[in-house]
């Protein structure tokens, strides 16, 4: 087996799940049943063999099967590359959780070089609609399957800034306690900045390559009351250290990327995200996700694991159609997760069904044949 597919899945007292052993091949996954059933847990068990909190952003303790709280572990033999990867990662007791990559201790970076996973949930409807701060984790997402270290460099960014509050919090005005901290940022900064920019530009090139039935999106990066993001480390220090005055004013650092904003339109109607339809705005989110697998394919050298919950929603029947084409046709592992069968008729056998049932609070799981 090639490309990137997860062979085998064993979760223990993750969530709903006590225990769960599945096996998958390269086909997508079609896992339905009612909800509560313990679907989007497997997805989450899944989004965590890539670097970060997983697609519900939880603590590790809320990811632990209650009422035992005992920890959980989630183990993966994983394809990459024509390569065989044994993955687990765990938490005990909701402390930080660990990583082993082939038997040895690894960090959650070193995910990002094994595997790469994009997912698209009910959550991220509301994306152009809402703050910010969802689009700029929507968009470090999105970066971060292009480029692994962008996760620490986000890390060491936030902490510097975080110091640096602190002192504009407390009125400290003498400017060698703000040097040191503020070359950090710029350093780290930049570094994020440019990396976003890397990642939309290869999105662009994706899009634009693409016949798709789904929307072209037109993606700006641009930054709060309009303040230019400088790309060099010596311009974003001096940024920095000229918005001092305001800063003390606000309490708070208003200059650098954590001010960054991801806008969208749709291309072919010349209409903003925020004014699209809900449907129209469930098919830019769909058309960004392939078009980042479809660059992933060509910079990693083969597609991302997709994590598609209740991917149906707000998409009419042609257009699940032409998604379940575009995925076969991508060759990516997707997993999909939906309340019936039904909404997966038009993969045929080109999938693999499981159904996931939850009775007394334990989630189980069957393989069913829809031929």
């Amino acid at each position: 087996m090639s490309g990137l597919t997860i062979a085998e899945l064993q979760l223990s007292h993750f969530r709903s799940h006590k225990a769960l052993r599945l096996t998958a091949d390269e086909r997508p996954i079609a896992l339905y049943g009612p909800n509560g059933a313990g679907k989007t847990n497997i997805l989450e068990a899944i989004s965590l063999l890539s670097p970060g909190r997983g697609l519900r952003r939880a603590s590790t303790e809320d990811m632990a099967r209650r009422p035992e709280t005992l920890g959980w572990k989630v183990s993966a033999s994983l394809n990459s590359l024509h390569q065989l990867h044994e993955i687990e990662t765990w938490s005990e007791s909701g402390q930080s959780r660990s990583v082993r990559i082939d038997g040895k201790a690894a960090s959650q970076i070193a995910l990002g070089r094994v595997a790469r996973v994009l997912w698209l949930i009910p959550s991220m409807d509301r994306l152009w609609i809402e703050g910010a701060e969802g689009r700029r984790r929507f968009l470090d997402r999105m970066t971060l399957s292009f480029e692994p270290g962008h996760a620490e460099a986000t890390l060491t960014y936030e902490k510097a800034m975080r110091e640096r509050n602190r002192l504009l919090k407390d009125q400290v005005r003498d400017p060698a306690w703000y040097a040191a901290l503020e070359a950090q940022m710029a350093r780290a900064g930049t570094a994020v900045h440019r990396n976003r920019k890397d990642a939309l530009a290869a999105l662009t090139a994706s899009q634009a390559k693409a016949e798709t039935s789904f929307p072209t999106a037109a993606l700006h990066l641009t930054h709060a009351d309009d303040v230019e993001m400088p790309d060099e480390e010596l311009a974003l220090i001096a940024a920095l250290a000229e918005s001092r005055p305001r800063d003390l004013l606000a309490g708070r650092t208003l200059v650098g990327p954590h001010r960054a904003d991801l806008l969208a339109t749709y291309a072919a109607k010349d209409v903003a995200a925020r004014d699209c339809s809900t449907g129209e705005q469930k098919a830019l989110l769909v058309s960004l996700i392939l078009a980042n697998a479809r660059a992933l394919t060509e910079s990693f050298g083969a597609p991302p694991i997709l994590l598609l919950d209740e991917v149906a929603a707000h998409l009419d029947a042609d257009r699940r159609a032409a998604l379940y084409n575009e995925i076969c046709g991508l060759g990516a592992q997707a997993w999909m997760t939906g309340t019936g069968a039904e909404l997966f008729a038009d993969l045929g056998e080109r999938a693999k069904y499981l159904e996931v049932t939850e009775t007394a609070g334990v989630s189980a799981i069957a393989e069913i044949n829809c031929s």
